[in-house]
């Protein structure tokens, strides 16, 4: 159930006079609204649902060696702090007879990172989903992140990386296999 948009402006409101601020002053007037917007848009995630998105995106092929999209983009909100992660997105999968639209990847990482989330299960969510689509023999997910919550407070470390990784089937079992994707994605930096 999502709050109506007057309301989650009402809350935004309460904060920012929580925080001691006036929000009559002009350059906080429309702020509630727009942090209200904002936030819908940031978590626009929970309102997609996975057929819907790959939308039978899934076709037949006799490809059966490792695709590997690399580089998506992704924007996350720490579900701990509220603050913004930012980085990008590794996959890769052995197809057994079918394959997934390219535009498909990069939907499935952003329906799973517009939530509130931690990194550690965005990987494996994103792995589940394209395992689930795919019916691949293996799915391999590698995300390289930055996060605020680190950057902006607490120990503020700016320079900062974490990295994870979900392997599933011939990722899991093949260290060979597992060893093609990583040198492929170059995770030697």
């Amino acid at each position: 159930m999502t709050i109506p948009l007057d309301d989650l402006a009402g809350h935004y409101r309460a904060i920012i006079e929580g925080l001691g601020e006036n929000a009559d002053r002009e350059g906080l007037q429309d702020t509630p609204m727009r942090a209200a917007k904002a936030m819908q848009f940031l978590t626009r995630g929970y309102q997609q649902d996975l057929a819907d998105l790959v939308n039978n995106a899934v076709f037949e092929s006799a490809m059966d060696e490792m695709v590997v999209v690399q580089d998506i983009e992704l924007y996350s909100m720490c579900e701990h702090h509220m603050l913004p992660f930012i980085g990008k997105c590794h996959i890769a999968y052995l197809p057994q007879g079918r394959v997934l639209g390219l535009s498909k990847f990069a939907r499935i990482v952003d329906m799973y990172a517009r939530r509130l989330q931690i990194q550690e299960n965005l990987t494996r969510q994103i792995a589940e989903a394209v395992e689930s689509v795919t019916n691949a023999k293996g799915v391999a997910v590698v995300i390289e992140a930055q996060h605020m919550c680190m950057m902006m407070r607490g120990v503020e470390k700016q320079n900062s990386r974490m990295k994870t990784s979900m392997m599933l089937g011939q990722f899991r079992k093949s260290q060979a296999t597992r060893t093609e994707f990583l040198t492929l994605i170059g995770n030697n930096r």
